[in-house]
């Protein structure tokens, strides 16, 4: 079916609410307001809390996490990009590849110990090709768990971006093995348009 301009320009602009908010209020990404919506709902995050951030480029989330830890917090942000200097001594930020092998060593010799809260924004460089990106959106998120299983807490929380897709039922399942509950959130400020949603673990299993 063809749609009409108006109800097609619905599916993506870039300067919509959200863009301008973030503008308006220093943010670096209309993507804050994800986990700012998913912080809210599930109060995830503790002054004091060690928070992991991976795909953490341009920052947005950071900002975000910052603020509600506080500086008596950690939060350690690594991404494939380097990311720009943000004002808060407790953020730390290192460019860091989490499938390449050696990548385990690496991310314990920027903070060893243990995080209350993993997060995964990771997206795979989307092919066009349907089966192709969900595939890899699935690879970075197994990998994401992965880091939370020997990382989180226990009793800590898990936030994991995801494209939706046929393994979807099965990457939840392999979160319900690790944490106590799992919540799928669609975000607010998430674009009509997109495949993605988050989901949520809960009090990692001791």
């Amino acid at each position: 079916m063809v749609g009409t301009a108006s109800a097609m320009s619905k599916a993506y602009r870039p300067k919509d609410h959200y863009f301008r908010k973030a503008k308006k209020e220093g943010l670096r990404a209309r993507s804050a307001f994800k986990i700012e919506e998913i912080a809210r709902r599930f109060g995830v995050f503790r002054r004091g809390a060690r928070v992991l951030d991976l795909g953490a480029a341009p920052g947005g989330f950071l900002q975000v996490i910052a603020q509600a830890v506080g500086p008596e917090g950690l939060v350690l942000g690594v991404d494939l990009v380097p990311i720009k200097p943000l004002p808060f001594s407790q953020v730390r930020t290192a460019v860091l590849d989490v499938l390449e092998e050696g990548s385990d060593a690496a991310l314990d010799a920027l903070e060893p110990g243990v995080f209350d809260v993993v997060i995964s924004d990771m997206a795979p460089k989307t092919s066009g090709i349907k089966d192709t990106d969900e595939a890899r959106s699935i690879r970075l998120a197994e990998r994401a768990l992965e880091i939370a299983r020997a990382r989180g807490r226990a009793g800590g929380a898990f936030i994991c971006k995801l494209f939706m897709g046929r393994d979807f039922e099965s990457f939840r399942a392999l979160i319900r093995e690790v944490y106590e509950e799992v919540k799928v959130v669609r975000p607010e400020a998430t674009r009509g348009a997109s495949q993605e949603v988050y989901l949520v673990g809960l009090r990692k299993r001791g």
